[in-house]
C-alpha cells in the first residue's frame, strides 16, 4: 500500500442534524439486500459497486426528474427499483474509477443524460454525454463542479435540499477513523491540484447551508452512519 497523508479541512459552523428516515416499502422481486437504503428524504444510497472498484452510488429523487450521481451495481432488480420511483433524467459521475463498464447500458435502459467533467469524457466514447468546464447548473437544486487531483475529471455535487449536501466521489474520503480528508495515494493524478480543490471546495460550500458529505467511497469507514455530519472531520 502506498502512504496515506491526511489533510484538514477547516473550521465551518457547526451543523443541525439531519434524521434518517426509515427505507420504504417497494414491491421489488428477488435480491432485497441488493435495493438501495434511504438515508434521508429524497436521497438513497446504493450499495458499493465492485465494478467500480466498491463505488458508492446514490439516487436523488426530484420533480424535475431523478439523478443518480455515480453508477451502482446493475441487473434488473435494481432497474425495475429505480423506475418504481420514477424516471431518472441524468446520470452525474464524480471520476473516472466510477465509469462502470456497464454505462452505456444503464444510459440506454434508463434513457438519461451522463454528466462528466470535460477532461474525461474521452473515456466514453460510446456513451452520450453533456461535458462541463468549471460548473453546471444541472438543475434548479444540484451543481456540478470541477475539483481535479484524484483524477484529472474529478467533479464534487453539491445538492441544495435537505439543508445542503456534498457529494464527493473520492476527492474527500473518510480514514480508518471515520475522519472526512482528502487521502493521498498511489492512483493519485496530481496532489496539488487535488489540494487546491479542497480550498475551492470549501470556499465554495462557506456561503451555503451545508448539512452532510455522502463520499463515493470507503463507507465501511463510517461504521454505520450514513454520511459525514458537517462538519465532524474538519
Amino acid at each position: 500500500m502506498g502512504e496515506v497523508i491526511i489533510y484538514s479541512l477547516g473550521h465551518p459552523p457547526a451543523p443541525l442534524l439531519l434524521t434518517p428516515v426509515p427505507p420504504p416499502l417497494v414491491s421489488v422481486p428477488m435480491a432485497i439486500a441488493k435495493l438501495p437504503r434511504q438515508i434521508c428524504p429524497n436521497l438513497y444510497r446504493f450499495a458499493p459497486n465492485r465494478e467500480t472498484l466498491g463505488g458508492t452510488a446514490y439516487l436523488i429523487v426530484e420533480k424535475a426528474g431523478n439523478i443518480l450521481i455515480d453508477c451502482p451495481g446493475w441487473d434488473e432488480t435494481i432497474h425495475q427499483w429505480l423506475n418504481s420511483l420514477g424516471s431518472v433524467r441524468w446520470l452525474c459521475l464524480t471520476h473516472r474509477d466510477g465509469h462502470s463498464p456497464q454505462l452505456s447500458v444503464l444510459q440506454q435502459a434508463l434513457n438519461c443524460q451522463v454528466i462528466v467533467q470535460e477532461q474525461e469524457a474521452y473515456l466514453l466514447p460510446h456513451v452520450k454525454v453533456c461535458q462541463f468546464r468549471e460548473q453546471l447548473a444541472i438543475s434548479e437544486t444540484l451543481t456540478a463542479l470541477w475539483t481535479p487531483g484524484y483524477s484529472p475529471g474529478s467533479a464534487c455535487y453539491y445538492w441544495s435540499d435537505n439543508g445542503g449536501i456534498l457529494f464527493t466521489g473520492r476527492h474527500l474520503l473518510p480514514n480508518p477513523d471515520g475522519i472526512l480528508n482528502p487521502l493521498r495515494h498511489p492512483k493519485t493524478f496530481h496532489w496539488p491540484r487535488q489540494e487546491a480543490s479542497v480550498k475551492k471546495i470549501w470556499n465554495y460550500v462557506a456561503e451555503k447551508p451545508l448539512q452532510a458529505v455522502c463520499p463515493g467511497g470507503n463507507m465501511g469507514y463510517l461504521r454505520g452512519k450514513d454520511w459525514v455530519q458537517w462538519p465532524q472531520a474538519l
